[in-house]
């Protein structure tokens, strides 16, 4: 029941169908993470790449490609996690239906790792530059491991009930590290790790830091998920699993999956850093060159016959993207549980997830009163209180009650029925400065930043138009208007040249240019981008540039605004000021010779004919 190891997987998603095997060389630089993206984006099959230049090891990417496929991968135990998740949001289901639950007895068993004296990874040892040195992106600072699962445990309260396992990026090489001795760790803000981090700090310990890749594909799934503090992640991995996580225990070391592909041993010096990066990363852009935490490696233990997993990250959608998916279908349903009145909660993917969140909530505080938000904000604030969810730039939330048939998922629908209700004057509710995603190079540092809360509730206050209006005026050095979504208007603006953190005087100026009467106040939202026809093209054009590229507190401007008792707020448009600014990091570009490279594999009767 369920894949022990990977070796299990590829061989019955081969024997499926679902999986290709590459036998001709291809290179771990640029070129296996440019085929898997495409590959990916055509929805292929999962990829086993038998033969990488200057590498001994096999490399498999895709695995998590389509969400079919991560449905299939774990297809022995969905129906337990359902029925687990039904008993936690409905307790009452399992006393109905007691034999319908009768499955999730011995699933529940699976909850608890199994400790063993050894295992297939501790068969066979090799050095850091013997593993597959994957680079992504033309300007990644060296290789990097993209689907580690880093273990730690709390200096305090060791063992695996208190662990944490997370996908945090691991450089292998370039910068300043020595090779073979030291690798980098970088984990973003509001993550388990950190805690351990501070405790090992706090007592001036060393802290141990162990590195697995491949193993069970529910420990890759496990690693990424945000699970409630106090859930060890190992323990949902064997549920997922369909089977106790068997983890070999010595002392002096860390546990280790007994069946994972590799696992890199390794001492944090809690103080010592070094510049790590710069990394293609997930909202599209290059995360820079920061100072993270130093990690002095052991050991490198692998199994005879270790595969080497990996995916590639940059704009969604990408491989993570199924990831999201998958793991919204898990604990979507628990979330209403974990925080009153929330009906739903979207972290929106082709956003870059952190910086745009749509949400519903009740709407029940004076229900004999003409509806507006205060529950909203209460549930809004909540939100803002929840794990990594307290990384939101963006929230817009609306009333359940105005609209029950309406989806968060479907994200046009969604706005059209926020803008219809929205009121400039009242429903922006800001945090001026605080944290914000690591990987978010919008704000007003490395880690700071703003947030905003947009609530609508209420009736139908205007309608929303589809087309440019005639006669419609623009200042100098603004054109090129295109219609984005209904109500949403994109405006090519001129190149932005204003310092961080400081009013733009041109926006201000675009704002004065027009009063409450003109034609575009029939827009109840306006975006300034650099180029507004590829802004308009498609809704993830239109959700990528506005929401990676703005920060609320700077990039926030509305006509007719005024400040009462300190609360900002605008009679006419608002204006979200998202063109590319001076401090932002460059975005993904491929490298063209790659490319074309892939583009052959392509060709008729080569190996990726019929699939990009």
């Amino acid at each position: 029941m369920g894949y022990r190891n990977l070796q299990e997987c590829v061989r019955d998603l081969e024997s499926s169908g679902k999986l290709l095997r590459i036998n001709q060389e291809v290179d771990a630089e640029l070129e296996a993470g440019a085929i898997q993206r495409r590959v990916y984006e055509a929805e292929g099959p999962a990829l086993l790449f038998t033969n990488i230049r200057g590498c001994r090891f096999p490399m498999l990417g895709n695995l998590f490609g389509t969400l079919e496929r991560t449905r299939y991968i774990f297809r022995d135990t969905l129906k337990d996690m359902e029925r687990l998740v039904a008993m936690k949001v409905n307790p009452m289901a399992a006393i109905k239906d007691p034999w319908g639950f009768l499955g999730t007895v011995p699933a529940a068993l699976h909850l608890v790792p199994k400790k063993v004296a050894g295992g297939p990874v501790l068969v066979a040892q090799t050095s850091i530059d013997q593993l597959p040195q994957l680079k992504s992106w033309p300007d990644d600072g060296g290789a990097f491991i993209t689907l580690p699962q880093v273990y730690s445990e709390s200096a305090v309260r060791p063992g695996l009930r208190h662990s944490n396992l997370g996908m945090y990026r691991v450089q292998l090489s370039g910068g300043r590290y020595r090779i073979n001795e030291e690798v980098g760790l970088h984990y973003q803000i509001h993550r388990g790790i950190g805690v351990h981090h501070t405790e090992a700090l706090e007592r001036g310990l060393p802290f141990r830091v162990n590195i697995f890749v491949g193993g069970p594909p529910s420990m890759t799934v496990a690693a990424v998920m945000p699970l409630p503090e106090g859930m060890p992640e190992l323990s949902f991995a064997g549920l997922l699993g369909g089977h106790r996580m068997e983890m070999v225990c010595r002392d002096g070391l860390l546990p280790m999956p007994a069946e994972a592909d590799f696992c890199i041993t390794c001492i944090v010096d809690p103080r010592r850093t070094l510049p790590e990066g710069p990394f293609g990363d997930h909202l599209g852009y290059y995360s820079l060159v920061h100072d993270f935490p130093v990690l002095q490696v052991d050991k490198v233990y692998h199994r005879p016959d270790a595969i080497w997993p990996f995916t590639t990250v940059g704009r969604p959608p990408q491989e993570d993207t199924s990831f999201g998916a998958f793991i919204h279908e898990l604990t979507g349903p628990l979330i209403p549980t974990v925080i009153l009145g929330v009906r739903g909660v979207h972290a929106v993917d082709a956003a870059g997830v952190h910086p745009l969140l749509l949400a519903l909530g009740s709407e029940r505080y004076v229900p004999y009163a003409e509806r507006e938000p205060r529950e909203l904000l209460t549930i809004a604030n909540a939100i803002l209180g929840q794990g990594q969810l307290s990384l939101a730039k963006y929230i817009f939330i609306a009333a359940h009650e105005d609209n029950p048939a309406l989806d968060i998922h479907h994200i046009p629908a969604f706005f059209a029925h926020m803008l219809e209700r929205v009121d400039w004057r009242r429903d922006l509710h800001f945090q001026t400065s605080t944290t914000i995603d690591t990987l978010d190079y919008s704000g007003s540092g490395f880690n700071a930043g703003s947030k905003v809360v947009i609530a609508a509730a209420g009736d139908k206050r205007r309608e929303l138009p589809s087309t440019i209006p005639s006669g419609l005026s623009l200042p100098e050095g603004f054109g090129e208007p295109r219609v984005c979504l209904p109500g949403i208007l994109a405006i090519r603006g001129p190149r932005c040249s204003a310092a961080r953190n400081c009013t733009d005087p041109v926006m201000e100026d675009f704002c004065r240019h027009f009063g409450d009467r003109q034609s575009i106040a029939a827009f109840p939202l306006v975006v300034v981008v650099d180029d507004s026809e590829f802004t308009a093209r498609t809704l993830n054009n239109f959700l990528w540039v506005t929401f990676t590229r703005s920060n609320p507190a700077s990039d926030i401007y509305g006509i007719g605004s005024s400040m009462i008792s300190k609360h900002w707020g605008c009679t006419g448009p608002l204006i979200i000021d998202a063109r590319t600014k001076l401090h932002h990091a460059p975005p993904l570009i491929s490298d063209p010779a790659t490319e074309r490279k892939v583009d052959a594999l392509g060709a008729p009767g080569r190996i990726l004919h019929g699939i990009i």
